[in-house]
């Protein structure tokens, strides 16, 4: 439970990679030692800026950050670094600690447990690029856990974990006794053991904080914005009908003109009283993936490849799976973190897959989970052109508004946004891309739940061939399955 020690303290704390362009704006938060916080936001409004503020990784452009002295801090983060993955598992938790640890090995068999890697024979010993996507994911989340820091800091933990590793991620999170800060978009598992909010408000760049059960929170947002809505819709009546009298007064002329020109200082006064609408609380609209028309199929298999994780060296079998993939027709892909469903979508995509191909002439659209299909040095705006060369600046900038990119952002390196924008980015680009496959890996990462329900609907809705994998059975189930292969019982 917290207690009254502040362990973390933003004192009028702004934050902009330009002057001009402020992500964060005289935020002023305090964080109680033992707390556990879920901090909130539109893709974009700062999340993992106050990660990186917190962690030092960035300094701040105004005001003061104060942290407890002697506080440990460490945080789950979404990429291993290159230079890391020819570390075995031990080298690479050991590379976490300032000294040397005696006793790591009881420490990486329990941390190993909690994110469901217990499996995988002789794990200590394996090389961290021998590992899937998703495993790397788990290792990094357990590399913050195995420090038991005093601050903990983890964003979107739940990405790529199945049901059980959420389980057991949670039950760790409710009984560890220190200060954690989550970045999440994953309702349940949030609720589960956070009993505070701190909001941040894209619009304003300001920070609000709240108490309480997170569902609760996120309704008294919700009723709060209805009550600024309603304020500003009883406003705008009378505005409209000041103006109505207004404009009668003056054209009768005479004395009359003297109380327009004050019935129209009080329309801007009570236009200022208007609240300006929240962008961070807008879900993007309903939208449809066109798609190439095709008369022959999109892919033939005959096999796929299983990666069989639990041997020391990692041993691939083939499978037979023959399955010819047509228009209208979606195909799951499921099956356990390190059997291959990212390797064997990769491989696809790029030619190189023994087991399947995809005819020639195919438009394909390929969703990463890690979005390293697009050029992060590429501006945004770049990217939907390559989707669309055909397409005039009207209509990128309409399909890109759409989802919530703006014209600021479209300027931007795909690099500068956060991993929800590119998310949406890809979206978009499928939109004025109109493949005739679409081939998605992990596509709700990151991704604001707001979101999740018409990115869905555009997928059941989608007439194309299609090749899912989603560890999200509440996404997947909205989504229309012809056909599902689960490499973890072929």
């Amino acid at each position: 439970m917290a207690n009254n020690e502040v362990i973390i303290r933003f004192s009028d704390v702004s934050f902009g990679y330009t002057h001009k362009n402020l992500l964060l704006n005289e935020v002023n938060l305090t964080v109680r030692n033992g707390s556990k916080i879920t901090i909130m936001g539109q893709n974009g409004a700062g999340k993992s800026t106050i990660f990186k503020l917190i962690t030092n990784e960035l300094q701040p452009t105004e005001g003061t950050i104060s942290i407890k002295e002697g506080s440990t801090i460490a945080i789950g983060k979404q990429v291993i670094p290159r230079e890391q993955l020819d570390f075995t598992v031990k080298e690479f938790f050991e590379s976490v600690f300032d000294k040397k640890v005696y006793n790591i090995d009881p420490k990486i068999e329990e941390v190993i447990g909690i994110v469901k890697l217990d499996g995988i024979k002789n794990i200590a010993e394996r090389k961290i690029s021998t590992f899937s996507g998703g495993q790397q994911a788990r290792l990094l989340l357990a590399s913050a856990l195995i420090q038991k820091p005093d601050i903990l800091l983890l964003d979107e933990p739940t990405n790529n974990l199945d049901k059980e590793g959420i389980a057991h991620l949670t039950q760790f999170l409710i009984n560890y006794d220190k200060t954690v800060l989550v970045i999440s978009h994953d309702a349940d598992f949030l609720n589960a053991f956070t009993y505070g909010v701190l909001y941040l408000d894209i619009f304003t760049k300001k920070d609000e904080q709240y108490v309480g059960n997170y569902f609760k929170v996120v309704d008294e947002i919700k009723k709060r914005l209805e009550r600024e809505r309603m304020q500003n819709v009883r406003l705008e009546k009378d505005i409209a009908n000041r103006k109505v009298q207004a404009n009668f007064f003056a054209q009768k002329g005479g004395k009359l003109r003297n109380i327009a020109s004050k019935m129209n200082e009080k329309i801007e006064q009570l236009e200022e009283e208007k609240v300006d609408v929240r962008r961070e609380d807008k879900t993007i609209a309903n939208f449809t993936i066109p798609n190439q028309e095709l008369s022959y199929p999109a892919v033939k298999f005959n096999s796929v490849a299983i990666h069989e994780s639990h041997h020391k060296k990692g041993k691939e079998s083939k499978k037979k799976f023959d399955f010819v993939l047509r228009k209208k027709q979606h195909l799951l892909i499921s099956g356990p973190n390190g059997i291959g469903k990212s390797t064997f979508l990769e491989s696809l995509v790029n030619g190189t897959n023994p087991g399947a191909k995809i005819e020639p002439g195919i438009t394909v659209g390929y969703y990463r989970q890690d979005f390293s299909s697009m050029d992060f040095n590429e501006t945004a705006y770049k990217i939907l052109v390559h989707a669309n060369s055909g397409a005039t600046d009207q209509e990128i900038r309409t399909v890109a508004a759409r989802f919530l990119i703006t014209g600021e952002m479209l300027a931007q390196k795909v690099g500068s946004l956060s991993e929800g924008q590119e998310g949406l980015l890809a979206f978009a680009s499928f939109v004025l891309q109109k493949p005739g496959l679409l081939i998605l890996d992990e596509p709700t990462n990151h991704i604001n739940f707001r979101h999740l329900p018409v990115i869905a609907k555009a997928l059941d809705s989608y007439e194309g061939a299609m090749i899912l994998v989603s560890h999200m059975h509440d996404f997947v189930k909205q989504i229309r399955i012809d056909e599902e292969i689960d490499l973890g019982k072929i």
